[in-house]
């Protein structure tokens, strides 16, 4: 998948950063097809897998319907660890309850964990990237992309690696790749008007692979 050394670098350069837990990915090592999602919830770093629980069910719905199963594609994320935030509040009877809710990974933390989505990508090679929702498709293409213009739409553009770690320097990659932006399958819980908007892209990828012949 990647390098033992790869993966250490990764969690060693994250620790200073409030998340915890790695989840790597999983599917085919040759994927044809590369889902990548923001950071791991605390259901999947209990689970070690991606896209579990409420979020993983919706994706699944979405595959579903243009013949796509998880054992058809490769699921991962900018990062693998799960950023969390502490919320401290006082209950009725005057006691502290801390909770750990998930939030959207920092720029330091995609940083961190920049080489190893850079890795796969260039070695897995797949022949089409899905960034599902907004942080993915500004990573792979950058901050003038929102997801809101570009979603269900098919992009053969350079992809941005990190190129040097101390500044956080990113450049294009020399060779273009086919992206597919959509939205986050855990949108549609907090805006159930998205939920018609997402399956009509993945109508629309649908389309795309039967032209690329990757289903039946």
């Amino acid at each position: 998948m990647f390098p033992k050394e790869l993966v250490e670098l990764a969690q060693k350069r994250i620790a200073p950063y409030q998340t915890e837990g790695f989840v790597t990915g999983k599917g085919p090592m040759n994927p044809k097809i590369m889902f990548i999602g923001e950071a791991p919830g605390r259901n999947e770093i209990e689970k070690g897998e991606p896209f579990i629980g409420r979020a993983g069910d919706q994706l699944n719905a979405f595959m579903e319907q243009i013949g796509l199963t998880r054992d058809d594609v490769y699921i991962t994320s900018v990062v693998r660890s799960r950023p969390y935030k502490v919320v401290e509040k006082t209950d009725k009877d005057g006691n502290l309850i801390i909770k750990t809710p998930n939030r959207a990974p920092t720029k330091k933390e995609m940083v961190a964990h920049a080489p190893l989505l850079d890795y796969q990508i260039q070695h897995m090679n797949p022949s089409i990237i899905v960034t599902l929702g907004g942080i993915a498709l500004k990573r792979l293409l950058g901050n003038e992309y929102k997801i809101t213009e570009t979603h269900g739409q098919l992009l053969e553009k350079p992809i941005y690696q990190l190129r040097n770690f101390n500044d956080h320097h990113y450049s294009p990659s020399k060779h273009s790749h086919l992206i597919f932006p959509t939205f986050h399958p855990a949108s549609v819980f907090y805006r159930q008007v998205l939920k018609e908007t997402i399956y009509e892209d993945f109508h629309r990828l649908g389309e795309v692979l039967d032209k690329m012949k990757f289903t039946n």
